[in-house]
């Protein structure tokens, strides 16, 4: 499919839930959220169903997000159901890595093909004052159940306040070097504010070339992360949903006063 910018939209990206098993600080309030309700929540039949209609459209890449998609209780069945959707040649997680040991042999079974895993810094007392609540040690047990599971290339996406060159990050580039990871380092982004940047070797914020739509964990079709439109899955049904969604993609992201991080998916 292509949007009136005449670029090829093929890429989704899936929100699974809302919930996370870390506070970061820029991500998320240290009391928590407000949850959605179970009710809202799409089930996995219906994120399926949604796929199988975008890969009939031509989308052929999917990533599962969050929040913390591995919170999600039977989030190995979904990958199994995309896996097995003709058409998906692209499947791939976004994950903290936190439960990455537990699931790691499961999701490549279920087809997973590979994982980035956020990382912004190697230091213990850092990563404990960044996430609050979280342990490195889990991650770097993540990432090591990862790579023995097959799910390569293992990328870390590493945020940033303002460039590569910081000491967190160019500590947590010598690490995904010396263990033949690939890094991507992500400027911190503000949705109300409209702060965003393009990602260092990715190809995210880089709003002439973006090839993404979004579906929330609550099934709305989002164009741009940086925009307040979204169309419910449930009201237009799927096809209406998506094609509406492509042709209100905007040239460039703006503002998004609606959503936060945690329920798009970044």
């Amino acid at each position: 499919m292509y949007d009136r910018f005449n670029r090829q939209i093929n890429y989704l990206r899936i929100s699974v839930t809302d919930r996370c098993n870390l506070r970061c600080t820029y991500c998320m309030p240290e009391e928590g959220i407000t949850q959605l309700d179970h009710s809202e929540i799409l089930s996995f039949e219906e994120i399926a169903s949604f796929t199988r209609i975008a890969a009939t459209k031509g989308f052929n890449k999917v990533r599962i997000t969050g929040g913390e998609p591995l919170v999600r209780k039977g989030v190995v069945e979904l990958v199994s159901m995309i896996s097995n959707i003709e058409g998906i040649t692209d499947l791939s997680m976004t994950t903290n890595g936190v439960l990455l040991g537990k699931y790691a042999k499961e999701l490549k079974y279920a087809g997973l093909q590979r994982v980035n895993v956020s990382l912004d810094t190697v230091n213990p007392t850092r990563y404990r004052q960044i996430t609050r609540v979280g342990s490195l040690d889990d991650v770097l047990n993540g990432l090591e159940c990862a790579r023995a599971a097959g799910l390569t290339p293992i990328k870390i996406n590493c945020v940033v306040d303002k460039s590569s060159a910081e000491p967190d990050a160019v500590e947590v580039k010598k690490f995904a070097q010396a263990n033949g990871f690939e890094v991507r380092f992500i400027p911190k982004m503000d949705l109300n504010a409209g702060i965003f940047g393009e990602v260092e070797g990715g190809n995210g914020g880089n709003c002439s070339i973006c090839n993404r739509l979004r579906l929330t964990a609550n099934g709305f079709v989002k164009p741009c992360l940086f925009s307040n439109l979204g169309y419910s899955v449930r009201g237009l049904g799927y096809e209406g949903a998506l094609l509406k969604a492509v042709n209100a993609k905007p040239a460039r992201g703006t503002t998004n006063h609606d959503g936060k991080f945690y329920n798009i998916g970044g």
